[in-house]
């Protein structure tokens, strides 16, 4: 038998957790709750493809197209998402992801970040009739109404800002709406959550005096505080710190899968308290126990949702599949177009009752509240008369890593 055979009657045996397919009423309940609250994601790595393939020429990029069927993107691993899957996928919102590695930190990662901001206006500017600029949860709504995908930027991980608070106020200006705080990599002003697993030490044991000052300088902008990659002692003094809900862009739960990128039990409590909002991840390795050994599924995402609902509340919980940026997704949900399959398979599971307005909640109405929230704490701040923070990092969290800095 063929791979692509294969292939298919794993997605057909997969698709519920009955083993057949999805009841005709079932996905017309789906359908209609996903016309009412379109899906938006936390987190898609698209924009990195298209500087790794086609060096950001926009000119070369057809995303109006089937992906799966154009080179380079049908060889490429890292292939979930274009605007027909989107659609077919019932999204009305994407946060994309400006991404630039670890191995760009102290040297010319701001520039390369700017530059992936910069792609990502110009693929929204080249399709007017599908997707539409977002920076405001107004626009998130404007957007729905006009039938058009709502694109918004993430900044991911702070090393990003090059420790610099005018830089952070210059991506908020260029549209980002939300910075991770770190990626795999420590910044010298908060830790990554590779530190829990022996990869590298702990620089500040969470979060340093001026992380602080950049979350609450982020509050003050009206960004999102992105939690996802940062070590759960990041997690638990960020939340303390802030001023405004947090998010976590695409992070599951660890007490379902117990690895250093999903969130503890007790961060998930403090989310509930804080306003927050915990958007799932579809890795894999981040949904099961042994990725190397065992499959994930629809179901699998399922556990990681509902157990989030159980701590912190069905108004804390979303979507943040983090396609194109990983290389083993659920068996049954291989992009973006499978996404209302996991509409159905909670409507189907038994642990919880899942009302058309909860799965409206998860769809997208928690993640436009929390974005809400943040828009009000901004303002609030403003009108108390808080000023732009000019800290400089310290030397001491700075450190030797400064070969590459002017005086």
């Amino acid at each position: 038998m063929k791979l692509t055979a294969i292939v298919e009657v794993i997605l057909l045996l997969a698709s519920t957790s009955h083993g057949g397919p999805c009841p005709e009423n079932i996905m017309a309940r789906v359908n209609k709750v996903l016309k009412d609250y379109p899906i938006i994601d936390g987190h898609n790595d698209f924009p990195m493809g298209v500087r790794d393939l086609l060096n950001n020429d926009v000119s070369l990029l057809n995303f109006d197209h089937d992906l799966t069927k154009e080179e380079p993107w049908a060889s490429y691993y890292f292939n979930h998402v274009d605007i027909p899957r989107m659609r077919k996928g019932k999204m009305g919102g994407q946060f994309w992801s400006a991404y630039i590695s670890c191995s760009s930190q102290y040297k010319d990662a701001t520039q390369k970040f700017l530059e992936q901001i910069d792609v990502i206006h110009q693929i929204v500017d080249k399709y007017p009739e599908d997707l539409m600029w977002a920076d405001s949860a107004a626009d998130i709504e404007l957007a729905f109404s006009k039938g058009k995908v709502a694109s918004l930027v993430g900044v991911e991980s702070g090393h990003a800002i090059g420790s610099s608070m005018s830089i952070l106020r210059t991506l908020y200006s260029m549209g980002a709406r939300y910075m991770t705080l770190t990626h795999g990599c420590n910044t010298p002003w908060a830790d990554a959550a590779q530190v829990e697993d022996g990869s590298f030490p702990s620089r500040v044991n969470g979060l340093s005096d001026f992380g602080v000052k950049i979350v609450q300088e982020m509050n003050r902008l009206g960004m999102l505080v992105d939690l996802s990659h940062v070590s759960s002692d990041a997690m638990r003094q960020a939340i303390q710190a802030s001023f405004a809900p947090v998010i976590f862009s695409h992070s599951s739960a660890r007490a379902v899968a117990a690895h250093s990128r999903n969130v503890p039990d007790d961060v998930l409590e403090m989310v509930k308290e804080n306003g927050g909002i915990v958007m799932v991840n579809f890795y894999t390795c981040f949904l099961v126990e042994s990725c190397r050994t065992q499959n994930a599924t629809v179901l699998d995402v399922v556990k990681h949702i509902n157990h989030i609902r159980k701590i912190a509340g069905v108004d804390h919980v979303g979507i943040g599949g983090d396609y194109n940026g990983i290389d083993v997704t659920p068996v049954d949900l291989p992009d973006v177009s499978y996404y209302p399959n996991v509409f159905a398979a909670l409507i189907e599971d038994t642990e919880f009752e899942w009302t058309d307005e909860d799965l409206g909640k998860l769809a997208s109405g928690n993640l436009i509240r929390v974005l809400k929230e943040v828009e009000e704490v901004r303002d609030l701040l403003a009108i108390e008369g808080q000023k732009p923070d000019n800290t400089w990092i310290s030397s001491a969290d700075l450190g030797d890593d400064t070969a590459c800095n002017s005086k």
